[in-house]
């Protein structure tokens, strides 16, 4: 979960969110019908409820404040907030659920009358959710001042709004090139706008947010003709009513750049809606137009396509069982799969951190990777539900920028094509280790591993110089020390995984040893791990449950950190003195009283369940881990503790930021019954099913279905497992067995079954305990 400029400024939500009794009335209809773009959309879900394809460019929505103060925009970190009463406009692009504010481009507002302040915010439009319609792809209001009602859809390339003003007024559109979310002085840098002789509007602005210096073009194509317009430089402080000419200082009435300019257009009094297309596209003008041109048809045909595209794309998951848990899943599909974005052109060209445009040749690249959060679940889940041209899409694009990357790595967290350097660890590694090893094709195998191997080695990167000198990231020469030695190490294992895969014994060797890292920091006499100084020794004084910014864990403490070493549980739990002992530690960590503590000050602490804090990423596998000590009754009660208090089909609905889907893909994986603890294992830890009948439409065309007979309320154990008819004695399942297709049946019961899957050998992978 990324964190507001990493600088401490974040809301506390520590939120207790009950579900719907397991035993409602059960639901009909499909995934599709049952998806809810509301949720989330308050609270600190930071998820926006506007129009947007599946991985499109353009995420069109409206924006209820951005002209929030610093410390108020976290909140925004989506443009739109549930609790507002506003709409100031609507915008081009956003994130699904981020834990960082930024992008808002090109923001449009309708207009009647003929008066308008040029000042921030002035065109605000009051509504009300009533008004309000959400489906995937289609988003409408009505703007209570104006009157005017509000349609926005999106195909993958372009935006359509529809605006349907009052009899007999005007219609008027307002465009803001100042407007961004998370403003500040001087956040933009250089911005144009021009009529073009055949009345498209085209322009760009280059911002200096969130990723250094982005530019992005835009192309507009309103369906009636202007018959007049207004540019304003509004840093020259002009103000006009009505139309009064472009603005003090244009040189020319069709053009106009500067820092801070606002155009205003005017249609007349139209008999039918006004229609409004939009691309954009970060290489230039003209190929904002070429994408406007990829994507004909009006805002109704649009709307069609891509309410085509979300039924495939939300069919491959069907689900039966009660009516808030399947609408809470189902929009936690559709949530999972907005992101990472295409970004690059029809015609192929985008793009790069290197601030160069280069051509994608064979594949669609795309963008906005939030990687620290969505190798853990997102991805894998994309893996198992996606094409895999989509999926080596991805890889292809994380390889196509590491080769143009100033400094020669993957991407970190990277949006539009620019590097942000936020959050920790090589995490496009195990993303591309999982595609990979399990079956995903279409890229250069050698080429992705000679990446994986650069990013790790990059000694300038995150204390990577003493990480690989002493086993482990020193505190004193590097923040977060503990947090990075745990999350290299486990990278590295994914890099040995892909390299014995391929074959390349001697790199499977090297990063198989740098696996085993996380001992370093492990410190066996307390039980947590610890940051450690260059001498040695470790950092005193020593609290598992201090969070603090820039301190021995990255957005978390040792209560938390302490599990992550997915790819040797085994090997943990000997060291905190067995499989009793871990389970133990585990009770406390879930049962541990809060009420003295005080995590005000800190970052995307939200979800807490005693020390385990749901919202925030560290913590997504640890109930998992009860199968790992050979109790996985325990793990089924603590699935259903989390889903009860974390997750609820409305507006605040997420504990936390959705980070892209990371918390959204959580969700998915619990509710079918089975998880990825360790992406790079091609295994799933069984937990416990919450529908009762799910079944994956997978891309090869085979279908698997899992069934949960006696689920309810009162039956929250599983009883028996079967695969495919037969007995199912271990705990978890492989990738192959999913894509192979069938039937994984549940039968639930009212109290646990201690004699499922206990015995070491039927317990998850673990590099100690290696099959």
């Amino acid at each position: 979960m990324t964190a507001l400029l990493r600088t401490g400024l974040a809301a506390f939500a520590a939120l207790s969110l009950a579900t719907a009794p397991l035993a409602a009335q059960t639901s009909g209809g499909s995934t599709y019908d049952a998806a809810d773009p509301m949720i989330g959309t308050g609270g600190e879900g930071h998820t926006f409820p506007g129009a947007v394809a599946p991985f499109g460019m353009i995420q069109l929505s409206p924006d209820t404040d951005t002209t929030c103060e610093i410390r108020k925009c976290y909140s925004h970190a989506a443009g739109y907030r549930y609790e507002d009463p506003t709409i100031q406009g609507f915008s081009m692009t956003h994130f699904s659920g981020a834990g960082h504010s930024d992008l808002g481009d090109f923001l449009i507002q309708p207009l009647v009358g003929d008066a308008i302040s040029l000042e921030p915010g002035a065109h605000r439009a009051r509504f009300d959710h009533a008004t309000e319609q959400a489906r995937p792809g289609y988003y409408a209001v009505t703007l209570a001042d104006s009157g005017v009602r509000a349609e926005m859809t999106a195909g993958t390339r372009v935006g359509v709004q529809r605006y349907t003003f009052p009899a007999g007024k005007d219609a008027r559109l307002l465009l803001d090139l100042r407007s961004s979310l998370y403003n500040y002085p001087g956040k933009t840098l250089w911005s144009s706008i021009r009529v073009r002789a055949d009345g498209t509007i085209t322009g760009m602005r280059e911002t200096r947010g969130w990723a250094p210096a982005r530019k992005l073009y835009f192309a507009i194509r309103p369906s009636a003709p202007l018959t007049r317009h207004a540019f304003s430089n509004t840093e020259e402080k002009v103000e006009y009513k009505g139309f009064q000419g472009p603005g003090r200082g244009a040189a020319d009435p069709a053009q106009l750049q500067g820092r801070a300019l606002v155009a205003q257009f005017g249609f007349g009094v139209l008999d039918r809606p006004l229609e409004v297309k939009v691309a954009i596209s970060a290489v230039d003008e003209d190929g904002a137009i070429a994408n406007l041109d990829s994507e004909p048809g009006d805002f109704d045909a649009v709307r069609a396509d891509t309410g085509r595209a979300w039924e495939k794309a939300l069919g491959t998951v069907e689900l039966e069982g009660p009516a808030p848990m399947k609408r809470m899943v189902a929009t936690a599909l559709y949530h999972s799969l907005i992101a990472p974005s295409v970004f690059s052109d029809a015609d192929g060209r985008w793009r790069g951190p290197d601030d160069q445009v280069h051509a994608a040749t064979g594949f669609t690249f795309h963008s906005t990777f939030s990687l620290w959060d969505t190798f853990r679940a997102e991805h894998p889940l994309l893996v198992l539900l996606q094409p895999e041209k989509r999926n080596a899409d991805f890889v292809n694009s994380l390889i196509a920028s590491q080769q143009v990357s100033p400094f020669g790595i993957l991407p970190v967290w990277q949006f539009h094509g620019r590097e942000t350097w936020t959050m920790i660890g090589y995490h496009a590694v195990p993303v591309i280790a999982d595609a990979y090893l399990k079956g995903i094709r279409g890229f250069d195998a050698q080429a992705a591993l000679d990446a994986m191997v650069k990013s790790a080695t990059y000694g300038p990167y995150g204390g990577l110089d003493p990480y690989m000198k002493l086993g482990y990231v020193p505190i004193d020469r590097e923040p977060e020390a503990a947090s990075k030695t745990v999350e290299y190490a486990y990278d590295d294992w994914t890099i040995a995984r892909m390299a014995g895969a391929m074959g390349k014994a001697d790199v499977a060797a090297a990063f198989g040893k740098r696996a085993g890292n996380w001992r370093n920091s492990f410190d066996a006499k307390t039980g947590f791990l610890r940051a450690r100084k260059a001498d040695g020794s470790y950092r005193t004084p020593f609290d598992p449950t201090a969070i603090n910014y820039g301190s021995d864990y990255t957005e978390g403490n040792a209560w938390q950190y302490s599990w992550f070493v997915p790819q040797d549980q085994a090997g943990m739990f000997a060291l905190l003195g067995g499989d009793a002992a871990a389970v133990k530690k585990l009770d406390a960590m879930f049962d541990f009283d809060n009420s003295k503590l005080d995590y005000s000050h800190a970052e995307d602490i939200a979800g807490l369940i005693g020390q385990y804090i749901h919202g925030n990423e560290p913590s997504h596998h640890v109930a998992y881990l009860y199968a790992y000590a050979g109790q996985p009754w325990r793990t089924q009660e603590r699935l259903k503790q989390i889903v009860e208090s974390q997750y609820k089909p409305a507006p605040d609905g997420l504990s936390g930021n959705d980070d892209l889907g990371q918390m959204s893909a959580w969700l998915v994986f619990t509710a079918l019954g089975f998880y990825p603890v360790a992406p790079g294992s091609n295994e799933y830890v069984i937990g416990r099913p919450f529908l009762s009948r799910t079944t994956l439409n997978l891309p090869n065309g085979k279908r698997f279905t899992v069934i949960a007979d006696g689920l309810s309320d009162a039956n929250a154990y599983v009883g028996t497992v079967t695969l495919n008819g037969r007995p199912l004695a271990r705990g978890y399942l492989r990738h192959e067995e999913i894509v192979a297709g069938g039937e994984l049946r549940f039968t639930m019961r009212a109290t646990p079954n201690k004699g499922w899957a206990t015995a070491r050998a039927a317990r998850p992978y673990s590099m100690s305990a290696a099959r």
